[in-house]
């Protein structure tokens, strides 16, 4: 057996290759007419195996055989398996762009389902509100609130830009949210929004306002580094559909914003994303970044992507308003694949209505995500909410990671006229779709795992990308596609329990829910709903008893949100109880100290 895989994939090609050589120089016995093709009767290829080859590898994939299912096994292994491997071996090799979608493609909506909902309309509250005298106040005001003042011209997207560049320069040292300032973009685009805007033309709610793209998102001729050394000084040519967009709707890019490497937790190669509200702490990830630097006041919103928890958990930690679309909604052309089947793109900010601005915006196909769909977005800012059916789960409502906020949040359903319902999942080893998350993720970034460039990652822990990269590698293809079953069944599952309710309250960080919706799709809105103390920083990673986090006597106040999942495609229903949870509980206004 190879001593490691780069080794295996060597002696493979150098195999191959002496094969196509010798059977260039043997006379070609011409088949029997008629006779079909049969497994197993291609050229040997690839390293001599043994059956104590096919022992060892039983230990991976917990498949036991007996010893003469390994001989057997064995003796036929290079002749009916190893060509499957010439795909990435050659001689025949083929390279495959990472745009390129698997042949496969997964649909949200289920046979028969009903399609949410029925049409368009976009509703926002009316504000009157006056202009902040502060600098301060003006920057951590929330979207719907700046884009109305900017609209009556009492704010120019050039001061507001000013406020933000100012308070990046003043802050950022303290969480390290920015991995490239955009500073001279920024200030042209504020610069002609302004101008737009004095000739008469207002092109929405988010002409002349700042935001910040999480770097996987694409912007042309500005580098977008994934976070990670392997792509430190890449620059696309071209724009995501998403940045082209909100550059279509006059945002202003003033900064990429840090993520995990990859896409993973909060470090990357210019070091950690810290939390505002408590600098001991990362913000959380992969949206490190969107959430340190929303909640931070340095920018008015933030795009972010999900693909297991990477818009709820530091929306959670920094205690701002995440909202995870319905997978198909928003195309994710021009943005970093993790996972084809679960990547989602999704607004980060301060309110619930802001994130829906944004939503409105960015949604809908574009021709070239394969997996974006025709859909419709209906948000009514002032719409009754008092008919609604609040799904919950009594047992997890008792118990960790719930807490009194979460509790608080539940009551607040029947305070507000909503029904409480209680619901059930079945008790499925959940966790077990990952093995699909894992294996996409790895074909994703297969090239540098192949070339070792996945070496130069700062994180190189057992949990990170690099470990479990090398370890997908000896996945089963048959626990794949029975994961991909389970998958179905899960969505199943789901179907049923939207059928008897508008929507669910859930522990943000339930690791079953988490893992449930962004398999099958459900969109979800993370909003602050109260304030908890916490004695220990918390951390994405494992536990590592060499580098124990720091404690805190006193405990320390940091923000608390609640999740809410909706019914595929129906983005409006979860905004409107947010709205109704964010106004009982009058919490988002405030501030991290010394931001």
């Amino acid at each position: 057996m190879s001593k490691s895989r780069r080794e295996f994939l060597t002696q493979s090609t150098l195999t191959l290759l002496a094969s196509a050589s010798a059977l260039a120089q043997t006379p070609v016995t011409p088949p029997t007419p008629g006779a079909p093709p049969a497994f197993g009767t291609s050229p040997s290829v690839g390293p001599e195996v043994s059956p104590a080859t096919f022992a060892e590898a039983e230990k991976l994939v917990q498949f036991p055989l007996t010893e003469k299912d390994r001989a057997q096994a064995a003796g036929n292994w290079r002749a009916a398996m190893a060509p499957l491997y010439e795909r990435r071996t050659g001689p025949r090799k083929v390279a495959i762009p990472n745009t390129t979608a698997p042949y496969s493609l997964i649909n949200s909506i289920l046979p028969g389902q009903p399609t949410l909902p029925p049409k368009n309309q976009f509703l926002r509250t009316k504000s009157e509100a006056p202009l902040p005298t502060t600098d301060e106040a003006i920057a951590f005001a929330p979207v719907h609130q700046l884009s109305r003042w900017i609209e009556s011209r009492q704010l120019t997207s050039t001061r507001l830009t000013n406020i933000y560049l100012k308070r990046i320069e003043q802050l950022n040292p303290k969480i390290n949210c920015i991995i490239t300032l955009t500073r001279d973009h920024a200030l042209a685009q504020a610069k002609a929004a302004d101008s737009e805007i004095a000739a008469g033309h207002y092109r929405g709610p988010l002409h002349g306002i700042p935001w910040g793209a999480k770097d996987l998102l694409d912007t042309a001729n500005i580098a977008t580094t994934y976070g990670a050394e392997p792509f430190q000084h890449r620059i696309p040519t071209a724009d995501a559909t998403v940045t082209e967009r909100l550059n279509a709707a006059g945002a202003v890019l003033i900064a990429k914003l840090s993520l995990g490497a990859l896409a993973l937790n909060d470090v990357w190669f210019g070091g950690q994303t810290m939390n505002p509200w408590l600098l001991e702490e990362g913000s959380s990830g992969s949206s490190a970044g969107p959430g340190a630097a929303t909640a931070a006041g340095l920018v008015a919103f933030a795009i972010g992507s999900e693909t297991g928890g990477s818009i709820v958990s530091p929306s959670m930690r920094c205690g701002v308003t995440g909202l995870r679309p319905t997978y198909g909604r928003v195309p994710r052309t021009g943005a970093m694949t993790l996972c084809w089947s679960l990547d989602k793109l999704g607004p980060m900010a301060r309110s619930v209505e802001d994130t829906m601005l944004v939503l409105n915006t960015i949604t809908g196909p574009d021709g070239h995500d394969v997996a974006c769909v025709p859909s419709k977005l209906d948000f009514d800012a002032q719409a009754p909410i008092k008919s609604l059916k609040v799904g919950y789960f009594p047992q997890w409502m008792k118990e960790a990671p719930a807490t009194d906020v979460d509790r608080a949040a539940l009551a607040a359903i029947s305070t507000l006229g909503m029904t409480p319902v209680a619901v059930t999942l079945p008790d499925w080893p959940y966790d077990n779709l990952d093995l699909i998350l894992f294996a996409e993720a790895a074909a994703a970034f297969e090239e540098i795992t192949l070339n070792h460039q996945l070496d130069q990652l700062k994180a190189q822990v057992p949990d990170a990308w690099p470990n479990t990269f090398r370890q997908s590698r000896f996945l089963s293809a048959v626990d794949y596609v029975q994961a991909d079953r389970l998958r179905r069944m899960v969505a199943i599952e789901m179907a049923r329990i939207m059928s008897e309710v508008d929507l669910l309250l859930v522990p943000s960080l339930r690791d079953e829910i988490l893992t449930i919706t962004n398999f099958t799709g459900h969109p979800s809105l993370t909003l602050r709903a109260g304030f908890v103390e916490v004695s220990e920083a918390r951390s994405d990673w494992a536990p590592d008893p060499a580098k124990p986090l720091p404690k805190f006597n006193p405990p320390r106040r940091v923000p608390h949100g609640v999740t809410l999942i909706g019914r595929l495609f129906d983005e409006g229903t979860i905004a409107s109880a947010g709205l109704a949870l964010e106004r009982h509980f009058n919490v988002a206004h405030e501030n991290p100290p010394g931001f």
